[in-house]
C-alpha cells in the first residue's frame, strides 16, 4: 500500500508531482496515521511522525514517488455577519465564548459549522446567517505553532 510520509505546504511543492487528490472535511484533516482513499478510489496510508493539521492545497509526499494533494471538502457551514463591523465583532465574541471553531473569511464574514443551537443563538443576537456547503478551515488557535501544529515548517 502507498504510504504518505511527509507534508509539503501549499505552494511548496511542484504541481507536476501530483499523482492524486484526497478530499477531507476539517475533522479528517488533523491526523498522524490513518488509512485513506484518494479521489481515484485507491487506498493509501497516511503515516506521519506526529499529528499534523492538513490545509487545503498541502501535498502528502509518498514514500515512493509523487504527491497527493489535500483538498478541503465541502461541509455544512453557516456564514455569519452582523449589520455593522461592531455587530460582527460581538457575534465573534459569542462564538468564541462557546469555544466554537470559527473561520474568518477575507471580507470579515464568520464561518462556523452549521450547528442549529449556535446558529439560533446568533440569529437571536441579530446575525445574518447563510447556510450552505463550503470548505471549513477554522482559525488554528494562538498556541497551534507552539504545540507542533502545521505551521508551514517541516523537518526534512
Amino acid at each position: 500500500m502507498r504510504r504518505a510520509v511527509d507534508v509539503r505546504s501549499a505552494g511548496d511543492w511542484p504541481p507536476a508531482a501530483m499523482v492524486a487528490e484526497v478530499s477531507l472535511a476539517f475533522d479528517a484533516r488533523h491526523r498522524r496515521r490513518f488509512k485513506m482513499t484518494d479521489g481515484h478510489g485507491e487506498p493509501f496510508l497516511l503515516d506521519l511522525r506526529r499529528p499534523t493539521l492538513l490545509n487545503d492545497g498541502d501535498g502528502l509526499l509518498l514514500d515512493g514517488d509523487g504527491i497527493i494533494r489535500v483538498r478541503a471538502a465541502d461541509e455544512a457551514v453557516a456564514d455569519i455577519r452582523g449589520r455593522t463591523p461592531a455587530d460582527t465583532a460581538r457575534l465573534a465574541w459569542h462564538i468564541g465564548n462557546r469555544h466554537t471553531p470559527v473561520q474568518v473569511l477575507s471580507d470579515g464574514t464568520l464561518r462556523i459549522r452549521d450547528d442549529h443551537v449556535i446558529v439560533g443563538m446568533l440569529e437571536g443576537l441579530g446575525g445574518e446567517i447563510i447556510r450552505h456547503r463550503a470548505p471549513f478551515s477554522p482559525e488554528p488557535g494562538a498556541y497551534a505553532r507552539a504545540e507542533g501544529g502545521h505551521g508551514h515548517h517541516h523537518e526534512h
